[in-house]
This record gives C-alpha cells, sequence and structure tokens, in this order.
C-alpha cells in the first residue's frame, strides 16, 4: 500500500496598498513567464520554514516590497505537476520597495479588486481577492 504523497508546502500574500480609488486600494499581482499567468506572490517554503516568514521571502523576492503581513486568508490545496499543494497565504500591506524584472517574474501590476479578480489566470486565485476585502472590513 502506498502511502499519499506529502503536500508540497507554500506560501504566499495578497499584497495590498492604499491608492486614491473607488475601493481606495489596490491589489499586486505578478506574471510569471514560465507559466503566462498573473497570481498573487508566493513560493515554495525553504526546508523547516516557517510558512509566515516565507510568505514574506516570497513577496521580497518576486515584488521588491517589504511588506506587514495581517490576517490569514484561506489555504489553497490543488495539484501541481501531479503532486498535492498546500500554499497558505496572508493578507500584507506594502510598505515600500521597487519592482526588479526577474526570469521567475517579468511583470508586476497595481489593479483595483475588480480588476486584479478578473485578472487571475487561476480560478482558485480569486477568492481570495474578497478575503482581503473581508479582512479589511471592506466587502
Amino acid at each position: 500500500m502506498t502511502s499519499p504523497q506529502k503536500p508540497v508546502r507554500a506560501a504566499g500574500c495578497v499584497l495590498w496598498r492604499r491608492a486614491p480609488t473607488e475601493d481606495g486600494l489596490e491589489i499586486a499581482l505578478v506574471h510569471r513567464p514560465k507559466y503566462d499567468d498573473w497570481s498573487h506572490p508566493k513560493g515554495k517554503l525553504k526546508r523547516g520554514e516557517n510558512a509566515l516568514a516565507g510568505a514574506v521571502r516570497e513577496v521580497a523576492e518576486e515584488t521588491g516590497m517589504d511588506c506587514r503581513p495581517g490576517a490569514p486568508l484561506p489555504t489553497s490545496y490543488y495539484d501541481a505537476n501531479g503532486r498535492p499543494k498546500q500554499v497558505r497565504y496572508w493578507a500584507a500591506e506594502a510598505l515600500a520597495g521597487a519592482f526588479t524584472p526577474s526570469t521567475e517574474v517579468d511583470r508586476l501590476e497595481w489593479l483595483p479588486p475588480a480588476e486584479a479578480r478578473t485578472r487571475l489566470t487561476q480560478e482558485r486565485d480569486r477568492p481570495l481577492v474578497d478575503a482581503l476585502l473581508a479582512a479589511l472590513h471592506l466587502a
């Protein structure tokens, strides 16, 4: 009998900043050329790494932003390359920083929540926008 595979552990943030828009905020989405997709900044955890620390590290690596993590958001579970994957998310306010394109992430866009929801490639990422708004008491 085979045991189920341990899930790949990953973490990320729904990164937001205050903006002079109707919603009062914008959400950062990253474009990954390898997958040609738009997603929230996230990535695999290093061995023994705490999920929140990994989420903050991934935001810095993918967006160049320092952030202040806030409320935990729903965890995503899905299969990636035939393996189960678990991604823990937090709301995080962008504090400072500058985006530098890389081979992993070539574009960063700040969008109002409704546009961010539409731009996200994966359906499973869209409820995180609503969860962020609820966590910030804007929903």
